[in-house]
């Protein structure tokens, strides 16, 4: 198996040789040319990611900039998701996002992990674990997903949480580490912000 083939097995594997990083920094090119678009240039930057990404969907929306270890390569987005500033990938394996799921400022989905033993950090070594965000999930500001991870359809993050563990869908999950707070419930039918109601009628 060689180097660039481990990126996928989740074995150790060295992630400098100039096979790998002869086609990462090709794809490096890619975003920092997404980066440099003016916020008018909508469509430039919606053709742009359909190269970068390994699979993206319609109506989707990644507010520049955008950091990348791959570009996007080994990223599958699903349609109408939206992105806000800041988001960093450690694509270095597959990363997985749903339809209609929001991820907020400063969001990172880590995929890339290093040994503990210092002698095999010493030498670089990495492995990849892939990362899988749900359906209609809401991430927010500042959220960091570590590798291996996967969170279920429809559910919260709250801000600032360190998910390092899988999370079920339909639940609020908050902390460092994060952890289920609760289930998404009938009171969030009728409030949508503390105590404010949610007036169907003007929806």
């Amino acid at each position: 198996m060689t180097e660039k083939e481990k990126l996928h097995s989740g074995d150790l594997y060295f992630p400098s040789g100039d096979e790998i990083m002869k086609e990462q920094l090709a794809c490096l090119d890619k975003l920092y040319d997404f980066n440099m678009t003016r916020p008018t240039e909508l469509d430039k930057r919606e053709e742009m990611l359909k190269s970068m990404f390994a699979e993206i969907g319609e109506n989707c929306y990644i507010e520049p900039p955008l950091h990348a270890n791959w570009g996007g390569k080994h990223c599958h987005f699903g349609n109408n998701v939206y992105a806000n500033f800041n988001l960093t990938m450690v694509d270095d394996t597959h990363i997985y996002v749903g339809d209609y799921t929001m991820l907020g400022p400063n969001v990172v989905l880590a995929t890339a992990g290093h040994p503990i033993l210092p002698e095999l950090r010493e030498k670089a070594y990495q492995y990849n674990s892939s990362v899988r965000i749900g359906r209609n999930c809401w991430l927010g500001a500042g959220v960091l997903v570590m590798p291996g991870v996967t969170i279920g359809d429809n559910t919260v993050i709250g801000a600032g949480s360190v998910v390092t563990k899988d999370i079920p869908a339909n639940v609020v999950a908050v902390g460092n580490p994060c952890r289920v707070l609760r289930e998404i419930n009938d009171h969030d039918r009728e409030y949508y912000f503390k105590n404010k109601k949610i007036d169907y009628d003007k929806l």
